[in-house]
């Protein structure tokens, strides 16, 4: 072909080239101006018609931010959320961040509007032969449309919806711009930028740039350095496929594209480039905890949880609780202290084995506040059944936490000890107690208007010793045919009520308001029974076991509070005679003491004053040690249990290595340790505050008391029968479910 004719078909290709971009020119335009005419086969009316038919702006809302529970002193026990999501404001995010976000996203951001023309009108001639799906050419407006829509479609779970908002069509396209311009029109550049940079997931389970400084380089928003911040803006084109956990070499392949175009646009300079490319990832991967499996505190934590779904104010629903919870980015501040939960995780998984026919369970509440402080169980969170692990909270009631509880032995003796110094009985007070011993059932009063006790007499015997007791000393040994001889005086619903004043949820007086209350044969969670005793602590204030103290919005503004919620259900001197009596146990003469665990002291070798109970079921299936301080009452618990929960003995059990004999099983030698093993590494956090002394009045005799209890007498066994560990308690007939042991 010669010169000219050459030259002429080069000017006819130009000319048409530049015809069908001037038409694709005017085709885009059209799209702003018509509004929106139809392209690829989508008819203009129908177009006009449907985009007139969508809502004038974008109701974006607030976007979901995981929410955080923290200790009494602000430490982090987990997060929750739907997104692992942090919102930050646009100055909290680096400078860095910014530039190299628009640099690969969205160059001209702040030159155009809602519609990049030159991006669009690639895209467009790009993409003609791909049967109308479009690629590329999006503005970071039209993103973060595209984002927003995608959430709210989630949010609904409707999978139509879903797809509505994720297909790749014209259609959607046009539908997403007219929610960009709306958005250009009423928000500024900078906020646009904002809610993008909060929006845009960064693979890896990370939502906003927040979230992905601290999982991808554990740094804020702020501080990220130029390899950082361009590894991040890189990963919103395709946050699986570039994700540096899994493809490191695609995530820095990536990272250096983006640090190739801010130099290009003269953002940073070719050597500023060449150094952040030549830099590895630097990763420190911060795995984000979600909900109480792997939180530090998990069945404190599940507590705290099943505690606010249940509270109205958050929501009418459960659903409506659970949402905020998850979504709303609020802060829940709670009563542990971490220091008091380390030391209780590692006693009770230092005394039971996760997957031990056994639980080990342990419980800490404040005396003044119930501020609860700590809760432990030896088996795991999770559902592995090999590893032992469970779902059921062993430490709360069941209303809370799904497990039935464990009989609680000789410990409800202290609700009948304290009726009757509260009616008058003094503490020095002597009476026989004598084993085995029969007492008429018809003996014991319930509650007016209640049927009387009738049946067989109630058969009672001794596992510690027997003879003449008072107060003191029936208490200290925790000597049964006493209290059961006690009990005849106070009757059986004074103690009932007073133990339900204190905290336990007894719920059917049929099989819980027995003659062999006073043994213990009430199933109750260590957390109730925390409660119970940090009443006597606090001279005989009964306040509810608090786990959360406040709850703030993503702004720290308080939106609920949990003040103490505290009555006073006995008379300080009452409390203070119960506390005179307790102490025993923690002093010479008293199981505590003389097994030499269960003493506390200071660094410097002050003691601090503690008062305790031991308890031990008669058929040995459970076994307590509860000790108190005016600071902190603690519950310890070992119960036998197979994989299900359901009780079974410890005696026969290999329990952390040890086989334990049915002898060796008692509150004192089995459960004491374990509670002490809690408490001595938190005791240098504990003043050594004594107990106040009761009046002198109260330590007198008052054998007149006395007259009204009905004994069918017995004589004793042999000593070696009587006074063995493993000997008896209540009987196990109609009038009480199982024995409780002394100890």
């Amino acid at each position: 072909m010669s010169r000219p004719a050459e030259h002429r078909e080069l000017v006819l290709t130009r000319l048409a080239v530049m015809a069908a971009v001037a038409v694709i020119l005017g085709v885009v335009i059209a799209l702003l101006v018509i509004p929106f005419a139809g392209v690829a086969g989508i008819g203009a009316r129908n177009v006009a018609r449907s985009m007139t038919n969508l809502p004038a702006s974008l109701e974006t809302g607030e976007l979901s931010q995981r929410s955080r529970i923290v200790d009494a002193n602000g430490k982090l026990i987990t997060t929750m959320y739907d997104e692992n999501r942090i919102t930050r404001p646009l100055s909290q995010i680096s400078r860095t961040m910014v530039q190299a976000i628009v640099s690969i996203e969205d160059y001209r951001f702040y030159q155009h509007g809602a519609l990049d023309l030159k991006g669009t009108l690639r895209a467009f001639v790009t993409n003609q032969a791909n049967s109308g799906v479009v690629q590329g050419g999006s503005s970071i407006t039209q993103q973060l449309v595209k984002l927003t829509l995608l959430s709210q479609a989630q949010a609904t779970g409707d999978e139509a919806k879903i797809k509505a908002a994720t297909d790749d069509t014209y259609a959607r396209k046009l539908q997403e711009l007219r929610y960009a311009i709306a958005l250009e029109q009423t928000h500024t550049k900078d906020w646009i930028l904002e809610r993008y940079l909060n929006t845009a997931y960064f693979g890896d389970g990370a939502f906003g740039v927040q979230a992905a400084a601290k999982h991808y380089f554990n740094v804020n928003s702020d501080k990220l350095s130029l390899t950082q911040a361009a590894t991040l803006a890189g990963l919103v084109k395709n946050p699986t496929g570039y994700d540096p956990t899994n493809s490191p070499d695609r995530a820095v392949a990536r990272r250096n594209v983006v640090l190739d175009r801010m130099a290009q646009l003269n953002v940073i300079t070719d050597d500023e480039a060449k150094t952040a490319k030549d830099a590895p990832l630097g990763l420190e991967v911060q795995k984000a905890q979600n909900g109480c499996v792997n939180a530090s505190a998990p069945f404190f934590c599940d507590y705290v949880l099943r505690r606010l779904l249940d509270d109205p104010a958050l929501g009418k629903t459960v659903e409506e609780r659970r949402k905020l919870l998850n979504n709303g980015g609020l802060t829940i501040k709670t009563t542990l202290n971490l220091s008091n939960q380390k030391a209780a995780d590692n006693s009770t998984s230092g005394h039971v084995g996760a997957t031990d026919q056994a639980i080990g369970a342990i419980a800490e509440v404040e005396p003044g506040t119930g501020n609860v402080l700590a809760l432990s169980q030896s088996r795991p969170m999770g559902r592995s059944k090999k590893k032992g692990e469970t779902y059921l909270n062993y430490t709360v009631p069941k209303e809370y936490g799904d497990a039935n509880g464990f009989q609680a032995g000789s410990t409800f003796k202290a609700f009948v000890l304290a009726t009757a110094i509260r009616d008058g009985v003094g503490l020095n007070t002597t009476i026989s107690a004598r084993s085995p011993m029969e007492f008429p059932v018809s003996a014991y009063k319930n509650c007016e208007g209640a049927p009387a006790f009738a049946g067989e007499d109630w058969k009672v015997g001794n596992s510690t010793t027997s003879g003449n007791m008072t107060l003191y000393t029936g208490t200290r040994l925790s000597v049964n045919t006493f209290f059961a001889q006690l009990e005849q005086v106070t009757g059986v619903c004074d103690p009932f009520n007073l133990a339900k004043s204190m905290g336990l949820f007894l719920t059917n007086p049929k099989y819980e308001r027995l003659p062999s209350f006073t043994l213990g044969v009430v199933d109750v969670s260590p957390l109730e029974m925390a409660g119970a005793y940090a009443t006597f602590g606090a001279r005989g204030l009964y306040c509810s076991p608090r786990p959360v103290t406040e709850i703030d919005d993503a702004a720290g503004n308080p939106i609920k509070s949990y003040p103490t919620d505290c009555k006073q259900v006995l008379p300080k001197e009452v409390a203070d005679g119960v506390n005179d009596v307790l102490r025993g146990v923690q002093e010479p003469g008293g199981f505590g003491y003389d097994l030499g665990h269960t003493n506390l002291q200071t660094a410097d070798g002050t003691v601090i004053p503690s008062a305790g109970k031991t308890g031990t079921t008669q058929d040995g299936k459970s076994v307590w040690f509860m000790g108190f301080t005016p600071q902190i009452a603690t519950a310890a618990m070992i119960a036998g249990a197979n994989s299900l929960g359901s009780p079974i003995p410890l005696g026969g059990q290999t329990i952390h290595g040890n086989y334990i004999s049915g002898s060796a099983v008692s509150g004192s030698g089995f459960a004491g340790p374990m509670w002490a093993d809690a408490m001595h590494p938190i005791q240098d956090e504990l003043e050594p505050q004594d107990f106040t002394a009761p009046p002198e009045t109260m330590k007198a005799a008052t054998q007149d008391k006395l007259s009204d209890i009905k004994v069918s007498y017995t004589p004793p066994v042999s000593r070696s029968s009587s006074s063995s560990s493993g000997g008896g308690g209540g009987s196990s007939n109609k009038h009480g479910r199982s024995r409780g042991r002394g100890h």
